[in-house]
Parts: C-alpha cells; sequence; structure tokens
C-alpha cells in the first residue's frame, strides 16, 4: 500500500509537464506582444497599440513565464523526485523550493506583480482623465500585499516561539 501511494507522486509529473507547456505559451506569448509592439515602431496600416503598452504586456508575459518555470522545476523536484542534499545545495537559491508554501507565496507575488504592471498598462492606455474606478485595483493591490504580510509575519512568529520556547524552559538563568 505504502509504494502505490509513493508512486502516486509521479503523477505530479503530469502537472509539472502542464505548466512547463503554459510557460512556453507565455513566452510566446510575450513575442507576440513585442511583435505587435514592433508593428507601431514600424507602422502598418491600423496600428493602434501604443509601444510602452505592448512592451508592458510582453514584460508581464515573460514574467509569468518565468515564474511558471520556477513552479514547474519546484513541482517536479520538490514533490516528484528527491534531488541529493549535495546536489540540491549546488542549486542556485530561486530554484531551491522548500516546500508548496513556498510555491504558493511565489503564486501570491507574482499575481501582485501582475496586477501593478496590469494597472500601469491601463494608465498607460487611457488618453483621458482616470476616474475613481481605477482606484479598485490598487487597493486591491495594497490589501492583497498587507495579508501576504501578515502571513509572512504570523508564519516567522510562530517559528521564533517555536525555537525561543524549548530553550528558555531549559536555560539555567531561569532555575
Amino acid at each position: 500500500m505504502l509504494r502505490f501511494a509513493l508512486a502516486l507522486r509521479f503523477v505530479t509529473l503530469v502537472a509539472a509537464v502542464g505548466v512547463g507547456f503554459g510557460a512556453i505559451m507565455m513566452f510566446w506569448l510575450g513575442a507576440a506582444k513585442l511583435a505587435g509592439g514592433m508593428n507601431f515602431v514600424f507602422p502598418a496600416e491600423g496600428a493602434g497599440q501604443s509601444v510602452i503598452t505592448a512592451v508592458m504586456e510582453a514584460t508581464d508575459a515573460f514574467l509569468f513565464g518565468l515564474v511558471l518555470v520556477v513552479f514547474a522545476y519546484g513541482i517536479t523536484f520538490g514533490f516528484a523526485i528527491d534531488l541529493p542534499s549535495a546536489v540540491r545545495a549546488k542549486l542556485p537559491p530561486w530554484m531551491q523550493v522548500e516546500g508548496i508554501g513556498e510555491l504558493k507565496n511565489t503564486l501570491i507575488e507574482i499575481i501582485l506583480v501582475y496586477l501593478i504592471v496590469d494597472f500601469a498598462t491601463d494608465v498607460a492606455e487611457v488618453e483621458t482623465r482616470v476616474s475613481w474606478d481605477m482606484l479598485l485595483k490598487p487597493a486591491a493591490i495594497f490589501l492583497i500585499a498587507g495579508a501576504l504580510r501578515l502571513v509572512r509575519n504570523t508564519r516567522s512568529e510562530d517559528h521564533t516561539h517555536a525555537d525561543i520556547g524549548p530553550a528558555r524552559a531549559s536555560s539555567p538563568d531561569q532555575t
């Protein structure tokens, strides 16, 4: 039964391959958006997109594609395949994924970056005055960033108290 349960971890490779294909699609989308920006630099009939918008959208797509590559790596070597500790120590820090919590935090961070770039793109596209309803996205960004900060502080305090608690109980100064 345990062998069967351990063999199921290789099912996560399906997710890793899917995420890898998603990364390739995002890189392709980023290249297409840059090509659209080139249409503005070298005008053709009906080129209505600004080069700034095209570059910002392409950068966002490339960034998300890069994050998907990190996710695919994290899923593969975090859940399906165990790397020896000597090999894992040689990897750059961004490739050393410790668990699902770290992947979730990375996803939240990339959502924040995406929302910021999307807001900046929206502001760059607007040729008229900015309206009050456009402030909803920055407010959402602020709230999500605050929630992420609170979650991180709560986790770090839990680890700090867990580490300090037993050490204080056994220290000779308190006897």
